[in-house]
């Protein structure tokens, strides 16, 4: 398996102009072609490449096998497969696992970069039989590329049109048999029509403690950094069941670890850098508490609008949506109504609102 990029290169002139605007850079370089290739190696390293190295999911992770086998045993690409929930949790890398799995080339690709039509057709075009192309954010999709993709994905044939006027002919462009795997955070938003040519869709959930303790020793082991199992629970525990979080988090605590401690990342170590990182132990920062208190000192705990909340706070209304509130749906501190956001009781209790009485509190919701 390989995954397959355009990159952008300089050529002729222009390349000729840069080598000479950029000279003294060169003859001191800072960072070395050898050790930008390396960064990449290691991030694609990091990934995992099989059901078993890859952690948490379980129950999804069962399914795809058995897929996966009945797909092989047909000799027959896999159907078109959507994921879908909050960012960071590993749609991306089990796209990256699906195709070592089949044996195949994934090509990647996110649905803001597809404009134009020719973009999307440029990519079916290179396809060749068995590979994946994976999409991410594909809810943002234009409505042009979704319409292109229909026939593509139900009857492997590509529409496409020649001439103007009254010489417009229709040709239907042969497509190798192809495996699409879309990813969103967002999958209300996907049109029933191309929704519903997925074969296979799955929700992927939040992660245990016990699971991102899993992900965060692993992610150790890669980075040569020594970390206890009670560090790595200390870690997990602020990462709000996300992956993606709680390997960022491991990076910030070693750093920590290395220049005020022995390198040795322990419990008290973990607890320490992140109160440090002001990341308290429901895993929320800043900006979920000041979103919190926001809603309670200012608006008597709701509702309220995610406008207001956004403009008070400082945020974009999308940053809100889609990195705060997940989590603190997920967790009971927050609650969406047709009014606007509500603080839960839970959520007074978290942020030290003890003075606050519990039948006040619960008369917020009624």
């Amino acid at each position: 398996m390989s995954i397959i990029s355009d990159d952008n290169k300089f050529t002729g002139d222009s390349a000729q102009k840069d080598s000479k605007k950029h000279s003294d850079f060169h003859k001191n370089p800072v960072i070395k072609a050898e050790s930008i290739e390396c960064d990449k190696n290691f991030e694609n390293s990091i990934r995992p490449k099989s059901f078993d190295a890859y952690i948490g999911q379980s129950a999804l992770k069962e399914t795809l096998k058995i897929t996966i086998a009945a797909a092989k045993k047909r000799e027959l690409p896999l159907d078109h497969l959507l994921f879908y929930g909050p960012p960071g949790l590993g749609k991306t890398t089990l796209a990256g696992v699906i195709a070592e799995q089949m044996g195949v080339n994934i090509r990647i690709t996110s649905a803001p970069a597809l404009e134009r039509p020719r973009d999307i057709i440029g990519i079916l075009m290179s396809l060749k039989g068995g590979e994946i192309l994976f999409i991410d954010e594909i809810h943002r999709l234009n409505k042009v590329a979704e319409e292109i993709l229909y026939p593509a994905m139900e009857d492997f044939f590509l529409d496409m049109t020649t001439g103007k006027s009254q010489t417009v002919k229709t040709l239907r462009v042969p497509l190798p048999k192809f495996t699409l795997i879309g990813a969103t955070t967002k999958a209300g938003e996907l049109s029933g029509p191309l929704r519903d040519r997925f074969g296979i869709i799955h929700r992927l959930e939040f992660y245990t403690e016990d699971e991102l303790a899993q992900v965060i020793t692993r992610t150790a082991g890669i980075l040569n950094i020594e970390i206890t199992s009670e560090g790595a629970h200390a870690i997990a525990r602020r990462s709000r069941g996300t992956p993606r979080i709680a390997n960022r988090l491991v990076k910030r605590v070693s750093d920590f670890a290395l220049v005020k401690h022995d390198g040795k990342i322990t419990e008290d170590v973990a607890n320490e850098s992140l109160d440090i990182l002001k990341i308290d132990n429901y895993g929320l920062d800043c900006t979920d508490r000041n979103l919190l208190k926001l809603i309670i000192e200012k608006y008597d705990g709701g509702p309220v609008g995610v406008e207001t909340i956004a403009a008070a706070i400082g945020e974009d209304v999308r940053t809100i949506e889609d990195v705060c509130e997940p989590f603190l749906l997920q967790a009971g501190l927050l609650q969406r109504t047709p009014r606007g956001r509500k603080v839960s009781p839970a959520a007074y209790r978290h942020l030290g609102y003890k003075d606050i009485d519990i039948n006040e509190q619960k008369s917020l919701f009624q």
